[in-house]
């Protein structure tokens, strides 16, 4: 598949570029995807809920009443579950969800979300630029020239810019990212990828290793 580059004032740059069959053009595996989708929602889980049981909660535990003939169920302590205040049964303990997946798997999931989103047309490249200071109705104006549609944005750039970054806090519907921080989840959750020229390089070099 071959895609024009365009300058940030949304005119073509007149460089094509060629995106690589291995990244951008395989067959869809959605299995791999959900796996990778199902993980990164698992590794964002803190596991941190915590209630008490019996043995934790601060009562008295002097027996009730007597063992027999008091007209009802015979209770050793206010601890119990049945009363108000007393230990909860079977409640959550602190955990880990994260799970892990084989690399292989992840590319391959990366690959098949990238080129859903080149059949689909939603790939759009620009050249590289930088901006002095976080303005966020420049980067708007750049993200309407360039047309990159007003519904969720991901916004991938080959190395960190913090007034890039900063320009887009307060957009929720553009996210800006590294290439570095590239994944399935945040590549399916947008409708159209805004793609700085050279991170599709990158994308390509780092899946032709894993497949060599």
């Amino acid at each position: 598949m071959e895609l024009s580059v365009y300058k940030i004032d949304g005119t073509e740059s007149g460089k094509k570029v060629v995106l690589d069959e291995n990244v951008f053009g395989i067959e869809p595996n959605d299995h791999v995807i959900y796996l990778d989708v199902l993980q990164y929602m698992r590794n964002q889980r803190q596991g941190t809920s915590k209630t008490k049981d019996r043995s934790e909660v601060a009562y008295s535990t002097k027996k009730l009443g007597r063992q027999k003939g008091g007209g009802g169920a015979r209770h050793g302590s206010l601890k119990a579950n049945i009363f108000v205040g007393g230990g909860r049964v079977f409640g959550p303990k602190p955990r880990t969800y994260d799970s892990k997946l084989n690399k292989k798997v992840k590319s391959l999931a990366r690959c098949s979300a990238l080129s859903y989103k080149a059949a689909e047309g939603k790939i759009t490249l620009v050249e590289p630029f930088t901006m002095e200071a976080p303005k966020t109705k420049e980067l708007l104006n750049i993200l309407s020239n360039i047309k990159a549609g007003d519904r969720k944005v991901l916004f991938v750039l080959p190395e960190n810019s913090n007034n890039i970054f900063l320009s887009s806090r307060n957009l929720p519907d553009v996210k800006v990212i590294t290439v570095d921080e590239i994944n399935t989840y945040a590549i399916m959750d947008a409708h159209s990828l805004v793609m700085v020229d050279g991170v599709q390089d990158i994308l390509a070099a780092r899946v032709n290793g894993y497949l060599n």
